[in-house]
């Protein structure tokens, strides 16, 4: 059960992931790096997503998406469709706190997956359903990807926004890059995971990714709560936003009428910005199109380091829009061990990052990188499916 410590919180804590997709595969990378024993069942043929772009450059066939959700985690070849898998699922599950799994409620009862099978063969294990829309209600038998759960959220009906829909009006909605909506269904299967152990044994949690997408991206619902159907190409700052400078890019936002007369003195008080008519919030909303103008212009002229370093000190809220490449080397990040060295094979060491949270006071750390496709079958667990099959028979 639960065990306590600085560096490894879920020390102690067994973990078997029957994964498909990202959302899942999230929830198992969390708890693995918080110190749960996590381990991957893979088909033959290897995990779907070592299949997934993108791709490493060093490395055109090994998928950074798979590296990266699978780092820390054990691989076994488990096929579920024969009964030597389904033997080899009861044994781990034997010995298991939490068992997460994505597979369609259809597949479910013949690769001996049935929730209520489960809770009665296994009474003290946490099973977690992973699914884009739940495991009940209309839709659980649907499948869908990224793009499916972010337009089921309406959050893709408010992209692209801001200043992509400024540069680029002509783009259809799509979705935001990667697999933004999947990996809140992951974050919030693992708090749902977590609950339960501390709960007791035998709670069931049932997760809709869309279900976490909306939790996160509910502005446009609650805006329609408000009497409003809001729109990508009003869904922007009526000025500010993001500001394109000499060697970058800044975001800036002043609500506030503090942080409006901090950022005319941040520009200098030029005389457009003095204007009486002005001080007035509605009417700068109004003519927020010009004003934008004025402050897009002065931006261009200064470097992005010199511009945020002058605006915090005024008050004004802005801060670097940061390139990924502006992130790995962040001296803050630095600073809180976001990015640890992982050995990842057949390419060597690569900076990864490791966990948004810290215990203790320290950083978590990664244990390995990615697994090899039944890298860990002469752990044990083959070898206790045969008992298993053996007692059967």
């Amino acid at each position: 059960m639960l065990k306590q410590s600085n560096q490894q919180p879920l020390a102690g804590v067994r973990v078997v992931e029957c994964s498909h997709g990202v959302a899942a595969a999230y929830c198992g990378r969390l708890l693995s790096v918080m110190g749960a024993e996590v381990i991957l069942l893979e088909p033959r043929g290897g995990h779907r997503l070592r299949g997934e772009p993108p791709f490493l450059a060093e490395a055109p066939d090994i998928s950074a998406l798979f590296s990266y959700l699978t780092a820390g985690k054990q691989s076994v070849i488990c096929d579920l469709a024969e009964d030597m898998g389904r033997a080899e699922l009861d044994a781990l599950l034997a010995d298991a706190d939490i068992l997460i799994d994505d597979t369609p409620i259809a597949e479910r009862h013949a690769r001996g997956l049935d929730p209520d099978d489960l809770s009665r063969r296994f009474p003290k294990l946490i099973p977690v359903s992973v699914l884009p829309f739940g495991a009940y209600g209309r839709k659980a038998e649907w499948k869908a990807e990224e793009i499916n759960a972010i337009h089921a959220t309406g959050e893709g009906f408010l992209l692209p926004n801001g200043l992509s829909v400024e540069l680029f009006p002509e783009r259809p909605p799509l979705k935001i890059y990667g697999h933004f909506t999947a990996m809140q269904g992951g974050v919030a299967a693992t708090l749902a995971a977590l609950s339960a152990l501390w709960a007791g044994q035998g709670q069931a949690v049932d997760i809709s990714v869309q279900d976490a997408g909306l939790a996160v991206a509910c502005f446009a619902v609650q805006r329609l709560g408000d009497g409003s159907l809001e729109h990508r190409v009003e869904r922007s700052f009526k000025y500010g936003g993001v500001l394109e400078c000499r060697d970058g890019f800044v975001e800036v936002l002043t609500l506030e009428e503090r942080q409006w007369t901090a950022m005319v003195e941040l520009m200098g008080h030029p005389a457009w910005a003095t204007d009486k008519a002005l001080d007035d919030a509605l009417e700068r909303s109004r003519r927020g199109a010009e004003i934008n103008r004025y402050i897009r212009a002065w931006a261009r002229e200064h470097d992005v380091e010199e511009l945020v370093g002058r605006a915090q000190r005024l008050g004004v809220p802005m801060a670097r829009y940061n390139a990924p490449a502006d992130i790995l080397c962040d001296r803050h990040e630095q600073a809180r061990g976001l990015f640890q060295p992982v050995e990842i094979p057949a390419v060597g060491t690569r900076p990864m990052l490791v966990a948004p949270f810290h215990f203790g006071g320290s950083p978590l750390r990664l244990t390995s990188g990615p697994p090899a496709l039944g890298e860990h079958m002469a752990a044990g667990p083959a070898v206790r499916a045969r008992k298993v099959m053996g007692a059967a028979e």
